[in-house]
């Protein structure tokens, strides 16, 4: 996946003011956690990151608390989905990155010199804006995680294909044809396939990249109501361009710009009562 263009970003740099409190209400509060919110999972303390000499993040501070729905919204461009990729160090693919500060999952050092990518990777799993189900079956797809890790049990890979499918609300609709491509199945069954796919490893976390931007109303809706389900068990951060899927599913709601977080609430709240005018201004349509 290619990163957020620095030309999209420094387009708009001219154009847009730069944030300002509100003129009545109370001052806006430092962004570093949101309203009520528990013991961080993830976390990041003044973390930028360069793509070259492209500054993408500029000193990104928040803390996301287990088992909820974060959204983060803003303007193409502005850094979403390279703060959802570092978390698992999906940018270590691309040529000429670099980061300051510091970002933790559970604790663990994101980026320190001790810290086993593979093992990140299978505590904060993955899922992609466009389903990318591999060339093979229903069952090999979500097996095929495990079988990486070393799983080489029948038994127990065959259970864990079945609760992974379950968890993602397809068991039902293809149990009786595992043996067929996954190919075969609609886009948001596909999309579906890929979550059982990243549960099957039993992650901590799911990252997911505008999950049903290329999916139908009825296919996006039984995405979010999965999402809604997840939470329970996981802790997901949802990159999104749909401020209304944005209220629906998530708990707690980052607004980005230019590679800065501007303000970060319960969602209710940041919806309802931004507290920085340039955030109120994106939310009711005047630029975006």
């Amino acid at each position: 996946m290619s990163p957020e263009t620095p030309t999209v970003t420094e387009s708009r740099i001219g154009r847009m003011p730069r944030p300002e409190p509100r003129a009545a209400g109370p001052a806006p509060a430092a962004p570093a956690a949101a309203a009520g919110a528990a013991t961080p999972h993830l976390s990041a303390r003044g973390f930028s990151l360069w793509y070259g000499s492209f500054k993408a993040l500029k000193s990104v501070s928040l803390d996301i608390p287990g088992n909820s729905v974060t959204a983060i919204i803003g303007p193409s461009g502005c850094g979403k989905s390279t703060l959802l990729r570092s978390f698992n160090r999906m940018n270590d693919l691309i040529p000429g990155v670099r980061v300051e500060g510091a970002m933790t999952v559970g604790g663990l050092d994101v980026f320190g010199q001790a810290t086993d990518v593979v093992e990140l990777r299978r505590r904060v799993g993955m899922v992609f804006q466009r389903p990318n189900p591999f060339p093979k079956s229903i069952f090999d797809n979500v097996a095929f995680g495990l079988r990486m890790l070393g799983v080489t049990a029948r038994s127990e890979i065959e259970g864990r294909v079945e609760t992974s499918l379950r968890r993602a609300a397809l068991w039902d609709e293809v149990k009786d044809r595992l043996d067929r491509s996954a190919l075969q199945l609609s886009g948001g069954q596909q999309q579906r396939l890929c979550i059982a796919r990243c549960l099957a490893i039993e992650p901590e976390v799911i990252l997911m990249d505008e999950p049903a931007s290329a999916l139908d109303p009825t296919a996006t809706a039984r995405i979010e109501e999965l999402v809604l389900d997840l939470k329970a068990h996981y802790t997901i951060v949802v990159v999104t361009h749909n401020m209304q899927q944005a209220a629906r599913i998530s708990d707690r709601t980052a607004f980005m710009l230019t590679g800065e977080l501007i303000e970060y609430d319960v969602t209710k709240t940041l919806f309802t009562n931004p507290r920085v005018k340039i955030t109120e201004d994106y939310i009711t349509g005047r630029f975006g």
